[in-house]
């Protein structure tokens, strides 16, 4: 062996990849030093689905104006729900708001596998960041709607004496994680199980469906507590229950806020966002023989 080539193979690498055999490991530095790629699939996330639109990103503002000027309209006005007494408008934006950071983050992570099996078999990175990065870009989408809610509040506010917003109000940027994660840890999950049993995804949008229904968005939970207590576990049951409750109290002042149950949805969260972690570790390694 000659003095060059002994001298190259004590050379630093800049890489080295190597078989994680940790089942929970998060790859923090992996992902940190993917950093560049993460804000490019932000981006595509981001930029590419309303690319080719009539509107392009006005959609943001459209989709939760209208979806709660139908809930107004069929549970407000013909269905006769009460809104704790708040303007059936803002009532089901506030709960809209919340409700498509958690629904929109869940349905594109459950496709994280089937939907880039190219990219996955082509390239080495980090596959968690797929799913971080349409978190963080689903993140975007929340702060363009929250503000449009931020704005029809403000109208309702200025006009009316009957919102009384509080301090509940800092608890905000812990139930935006919490329901982050949610969504990121279900959706990982469900996209784990799609590499083998491809029907699970056909069940998505009809079970986000459900949910919508099984949580506080088109009625409140005091309503259920007052009229149907055999029910009242059951809802609260749902982890999203509580923190849509938590973010209607902190901004209209009405609502069921408790902090044992905003504990049990952090919890659940947890429990959920490890557990999805364990089964995407160990099904990344061999999806490409069965996608």
């Amino acid at each position: 062996m000659t003095n060059n080539e002994f001298d190259n193979e004590n050379e630093p690498w800049d890489l080295s990849l190597e078989p994680d055999s940790k089942w929970y490991a998060l790859r923090l530095k992996q992902i940190f030093r993917f950093k560049d790629l993460l804000f490019l699939f932000v981006r595509r996330d981001f930029v590419a689905v309303y690319k080719q639109t009539i509107l392009g990103p006005i959609w943001f503002f459209i989709q939760p104006i209208i979806t709660a000027g139908i809930f107004a309209l069929v549970f407000g006005l013909f269905g006769s729900i009460p809104t704790e007494g708040m303007p059936t408008l803002l009532f089901y934006m506030c709960g809209i708001t919340m409700w498509n950071y958690f629904s929109d983050t869940l349905t594109k992570t459950s496709d994280t596998f089937t939907a880039n099996a190219g990219i996955f078999g082509k390239v080495y990175f980090p596959r968690m960041i797929v799913p971080l990065s349409i978190v963080i870009s689903n993140l975007i989408k929340f702060v363009i709607q929250f503000c449009l809610f931020m704005v029809v509040w403000l109208y309702y506010f200025s006009t009316t004496d009957i919102i009384h917003p509080n301090i509940a109000i800092a608890l905000v940027p812990v139930l935006i994680i919490i329901m982050g994660f949610l969504g990121l840890g279900i959706g990982i999950i469900i996209s784990s199980m799609t590499t083998k049993y491809r029907d699970l995804k056909f069940l998505i949008a009809f079970g986000i469906q459900l949910l919508m229904y099984a949580s506080p968005i088109v009625f409140p939970l005091s309503l259920v507590m007052e009229k149907y207590p055999g029910f009242k576990y059951l809802l609260l049951a749902n982890p999203i229950t509580s923190i849509i409750e938590t973010f209607k109290y902190g901004f209209l002042g009405v609502g069921v806020f408790n902090w044992g149950y905003l504990a049990y949805s952090l919890g659940f969260t947890i429990v959920v966002f490890f557990l999805g972690l364990i089964v995407f570790n160990k099904v990344e390694r061999s999806f490409m023989d069965t996608v």
